[in-house]
């Protein structure tokens, strides 16, 4: 199912293509031959493809192609390697033509297979935050807090062996800093509060910016028309509310074109929809605040205040899913969100 953007919001083209039922379910349209299942073509050479994670258009590996060279945005887990050379081969080019990796955080969604990518791609770098580049390059800590949120048998199901990156390879970049393309220019921005070794990148040429999970969670199944819905990420273990309003804060106050989620895609409704998820952050702040001292029940409440919170949401903004479904679209981000809200709390009475 592969959609076609140009610079404006309004612009998908139209076309036949397979559909995908229910309401607000992305459409099928035609593109480049061969595309896999769940790619979403933008202007200025800006492609997501489904990196294969737990569901279908769950978790974006964003591509960008400037005068045949590529930068691949998040690299998805080992078992999405395969999806991002074929994206490529259906483009023409191979692993050589990839000069970044521009991870945007080091949770193993988005970066856990950034060193078995690197081993097909010669001419490719690592760019990275300076808090996450020595997990690139000794994942095993890393792997360690995946099995704590997850369990041993799940992490490695979902993630396998991580490969650790030489450090030769890795690129620290800090706020501030400038990635070049073929002379296409990212700006990186330091944007913590889901973690604190959380970048985004800027794309002056597109106006729009790479924000893996610093923007929250947009899936397509919720589109409605150009409506486009909004949900925070509070994932485990450095979810950080007032650091998340300020990156929040300052995503908008670029007024960009267009971001660009790992969950999932683009979004374009950019002033509205930071308005909800900011909101949605006090709320979230304020549930986890009301349950400090629950107790054995805490974790409980919480759930259950992260599915009110949703539900309530769906309802207020006119989601095309019934209630049922968008809980069976969030049944992993709800308690995942409640256990970054448990951390917080952990992390906030521990001083």
């Amino acid at each position: 199912m592969t959609r076609h953007y140009d610079d404006g919001p309004g612009a998908l083209q139209e076309g036949s293509g397979q559909s995908h039922d229910g309401p607000g379910a992305p459409r099928g349209l035609p593109g480049t031959p061969g595309d896999a299942p769940g790619t979403l073509h933008y202007a200025h050479g800006i492609t997501a493809i489904d990196s294969g994670y737990v569901r279908p258009m769950l978790d974006a590996i964003h591509l960008v192609e400037e005068q045949g060279r590529i930068a691949v945005v998040d690299s998805g887990c080992n078992a999405s390697v395969p999806a991002v050379l074929h994206a490529l081969a259906v483009r023409g080019l191979d692993a050589s033509c990839v000069d970044w990796i521009l991870l945007t955080h080091v949770h193993l969604d988005h970066a856990g297979g950034a060193g078995l990518l690197l081993q097909s791609c010669p001419n490719a770098r690592v760019a990275v935050h300076p808090r996450g580049a020595r997990h690139m390059i000794d994942p095993r800590r890393l792997m360690a807090g995946t099995i704590e949120v997850y369990g041993e048998e799940a992490a490695r199901r979902m993630y396998g062996d991580i490969v650790p990156i030489p450090a030769q390879r890795i690129v620290e970049v800090r706020d501030g800093d400038r990635i070049e393309l073929a002379g296409r220019v990212f700006a990186v921005l330091d944007t913590p509060g889901h973690a604190r070794h959380h970048v985004c990148y800027h794309d002056l040429k597109s106006d729009s910016v790479f924000v893996g999970d610093t923007f929250g969670l947009s899936y397509r199944e919720l589109d409605d028309g150009e409506r486009q819905a909004i949900f925070p990420a509070t994932t485990p273990v450095q979810f950080d509310p007032p650091a998340l309003r300020a990156s929040i804060d300052r995503l908008l106050a670029l007024q960009p074109q267009a971001l660009f989620l790992t969950h999932y895609g683009r979004v374009h409704e950019v002033a509205r929809l930071g308005a909800r998820l900011r909101a949605m952050v006090d709320d979230f702040e304020r549930l986890a605040i009301a349950h400090a001292d629950a107790g054995p029940r805490r974790a409980r409440l919480l759930r259950e205040g992260v599915q009110a919170i949703l539900l309530a949401e769906a309802r207020e903004q006119g989601w095309p899913l019934a209630p049922d479904r968008v809980l069976v679209l969030f049944r992993d981000d709800v308690p995942l969100n409640a256990s970054g809200l448990e951390s917080w709390l952990d992390a906030r009475s521990a001083g």
